[in-house]
Formats: structure tokens, sequence, C-alpha cells
């Protein structure tokens, strides 16, 4: 596992994502596949996410037995089981609607979205997620669990801006393949989190507090 690599590319997730992006160009063009060839992006980014949670559970955790499920549940459910089933839609949706026409290109020879390459999009949009709404958010918790409408505005805008650039770096992902067509359609959920976050505010939804009570009532 190239683990200084693997490193690199999480820097360069959260500062110049297209770097990352223009690399991938690079690795199709020598390994004849778009997705990676090495597991340390995602053995890396669960230890971190291992690591994070049991932060979160020696603050607010009340039992080694919580804790461990906690654990388990952050790595192998909001990481893993939801990046399959995200992957697959994204996959699905690509190769069923956004492929570019080859008419007119008999000889053409037809690509497809890899299965692979889409859960690596998924791992690399969840990393600068991982880094707002799992790193930043454990320090700034005890402000924003808070009540009151302040606490309510910056917890919701974390939240929105963390969702964001999720789905902008599940755009990039994508965006990159000469193949694919309209790629734009990965951006509107950006639009459907933006609308809701004022009725979030107005309606005095923290998400802080619910994460948090819903994992340590």
């Amino acid at each position: 596992m190239d683990i200084e690599y693997t490193f690199w590319q999480m820097l360069h997730l959260c500062t110049s994502p297209k770097v990352v992006y223009q690399h991938t160009k690079y690795h199709k063009q020598t390994k004849n596949q778009w997705a990676r060839d090495d597991p340390a992006f995602v053995v890396i980014c669960s230890l971190l996410l291992a690591v994070a949670a049991s932060a979160y559970c020696a603050a607010y955790g009340h039992s080694i037995a919580h804790a461990c499920f906690t654990i388990i549940s952050v790595v192998c459910f909001h990481f893993l089981l939801i990046g399959f089933l995200l992957a697959t839609l994204c996959w699905a949706l690509a190769n069923h609607y956004l492929l570019e026409e080859t008419a007119g290109h008999s000889h053409a020879v037809e690509q497809r979205v890899e299965w692979l390459y889409a859960f690596d999009i998924h791992c690399n949009s969840y990393f600068p997620l991982f880094v707002s709404l799992y790193v930043m958010h454990y320090f700034l918790s005890p402000l924003l669990v808070g009540h009151g409408i302040i606490p309510t505005i910056f917890s919701n805008l974390l939240f929105m801006v963390a969702l964001s650039y999720y789905h902008y770096l599940n755009f990039l992902g994508y965006d990159v393949l000469p193949f694919l067509d309209k790629t734009t359609f990965f951006l509107t959920p950006i639009v459907i989190i933006i609308l809701v976050f004022p009725f979030s505010v107005l309606v005095g939804f923290n998400p802080s507090r619910f994460a948090l009570s819903f994992y340590f009532s």
C-alpha cells in the first residue's frame, strides 16, 4: 500500500481536488483503468473514522459495549454500506443516462463507468466530509449543541458546506470521464441542500444536537 501517496491525495482533496483527478487521468493512461488498484485509501479512511468515533465515545459515550457498536456502525454503515449504495446508484445513473452518444462512430469502443471507480469517487468525496463533520465538528460540538439561534445557524452551515462539498467532489469524479455527458446532474443535490438550509434554521433544527442525541442519548 502506498501510504505516502494516499495522504497526498487526502490533503489535495481538501485543498485542490482537481489535481487529484488530473492524476486519475494519468493512472488511466498507465494502468488502463480508472479505479485505484491500491486499497490504502479505504483502509486509512476506515482507521481515521474509527479513531474519530472513539474520540466521540470517550467524550459522550457511557459504556464500552456502546462504544464498540458506535465505532462499527460509523465505519461499516456510514462509510462502507452507504458508500456502496451511493456508488451503485451513481454508477447505474452514469451508465444508463449520461453516456455520450456513439452514433456515427461505429468503430469506437464503448466505454462505461467502472463500479470500483464509482466507489473511489465516494471515498474521495467522503474524506473532506470526514474532516468537517467528524474532526472539526468534534472540537466545535460543545458550542454547536447549545440552545439558541446562533448554534443552530452554525451547525446547519457546517453540515451544508460539508454535504455540498461532498457532492461537488462527486461531480468532479464523473466530470473527468471523457465519455460522460451532462455530468452537472451530480450538482443537483447541492441546490437542494442550499434551499433546505434556511428552512432548517427557521424551524430550529440543529443537526449537531440531532446526530449526537441519536448515538449518545
